[in-house]
């Protein structure tokens, strides 16, 4: 497994102990996990409050738990008794902006307009490109040109509130997981078993403290249930928030002098599907094609009319929509339960989870008030 990602920069994360039966912040120094959990820095949401987190963690006593290989391994023992990389988030909350790109408005436009049969999706598809052909590429949102796009569409017979949020002046932006329930890389990542149509949306994830600071990104994966969504905008919680639906990791990316927001900006992010029936799937997401730009996704999320005291991690949408056919023809892509899920950025690592049903993975046990009792077991807090 190339780790290159990690050669340069200051990354920090959560590992699961063992013999403290809690987690500890980590960072990464000459290609080992170092725990600097300590009274100044007991959770990630305390450490991403300082005014100069990079240099607190750099400048942070600790000891080596494990190499990043090791930690980074599919095959590490993940139950209560194993060392194990977690969420790299704590006590923020996790939101998440839908529909930022405005070629992948297409598909949830197709979704609503299947209401949920991947049957019908095809010959939208090809409706909707018959209106509008490659209209959508880098069309920002809120502009003369979106207001072009939406006009056409309506005209279409296409009107669907998707446009709204998608190329109008104010972004969708909803709960994707509750405080200290994401999954973290090598986890599964589960589906709620009502969907017969889902798939991954790779996804860079902001790191926001609660002064509306962004201090830097990880990696995410938004699994969503079109089919369920399909049907009804107001299922969004039903299709976006069940067990191990939401993946963060494998580290934050703290800015400093060799990563900033300009890099968010820039990436590319790739995905790749393969299932235990041999599929194949291969797909990216290129920020560079966003319709928001990342600081009015958070300025949009956090402010006056909404505060976050302990920050928040914030998805910020994905172009990628898979249409490529699985099973029958015309049917596009779902899930199958087994499909190995993997989501790279050359700067930020690679997300790898494993779909189940949310019903079949681990329940979600340790929340808030398991980690405040922990840490003042352990005389942090």
């Amino acid at each position: 497994m190339n780790h290159s990602a990690f050669s340069t920069g200051t990354f920090v994360g959560r590992m699961w102990m063992p013999q403290a039966q809690g987690p500890s912040v980590v960072t990464l120094r000459n290609g080992d996990l170092v725990d600097i959990t300590s009274k100044v820095l007991p959770t990630v949401r305390d450490l991403l409050e300082l005014q100069d987190p990079t240099s607190v963690v750099r400048a942070a006593d600790g000891r080596r738990i494990a190499s990043v290989s090791d930690a980074l391994a599919l095959d590490v023992d993940r139950s209560k008794d194993g060392l194990r990389l977690l969420a790299p988030c704590d006590l923020q909350a996790i939101k998440a902006c839908g529909v930022t790109f405005a070629r992948s408005m297409v598909e949830r436009v197709i979704e609503e307009r299947a209401a949920g049969n991947p049957a019908l999706a095809e010959s939208i598809r090809a409706k909707v490109g018959d209106l509008i052909g490659e209209g959508l590429r880098n069309v920002k949102a809120g502009s003369e040109e979106a207001a072009k796009v939406k006009e056409i569409l309506i005209k279409g017979g296409l009107w669907s509130q998707y446009l709204e949020v998608g190329i109008g002046p104010d972004a969708e932006v909803f709960t994707k997981s509750q405080v200290m329930s994401s999954v973290g890389h090598g986890d599964d990542v589960g589906l709620h078993p009502i969907s017969k149509w889902s798939n991954p949306e790779p996804e860079i994830v902001l790191a926001v403290n609660s002064a509306g600071i962004v201090q830097g990104a990880s990696l995410g994966n938004d699994v969503n249930l079109r089919d369920v969504e399909g049907r009804s905008a107001l299922l969004l919680g039903r299709a976006k928030d069940n067990n191990a639906s939401c993946s963060i990791g494998p580290f934050i990316r703290l800015f400093d002098d060799t990563y900033a927001l300009d890099d968010v900006r820039a990436a590319e992010l790739t995905l790749t599907v393969k299932g235990e029936d041999g599929f194949e799937l291969t797909g990216r997401s290129s920020m560079s094609e966003i319709s928001r730009d990342p600081l009015d996704l958070v300025s949009q999320t956090i402010g006056t009319h909404h505060q976050y005291p302990d920050g928040f991690m914030l998805f910020m949408g994905t172009l990628f929509a898979p249409t490529k056919d699985r099973d029958e023809a015309g049917h596009g892509f779902t899930h199958k339960i087994g499909d190995l899920v993997t989501i790279s950025n050359e700067k930020l690592g690679l997300l790898t989870n494993r779909v189940r049903l949310s019903t079949q993975c681990d329940p979600w046990t340790f929340g808030s008030s398991h980690l405040m009792r922990n840490l003042a077991h352990r005389g942090l807090i």
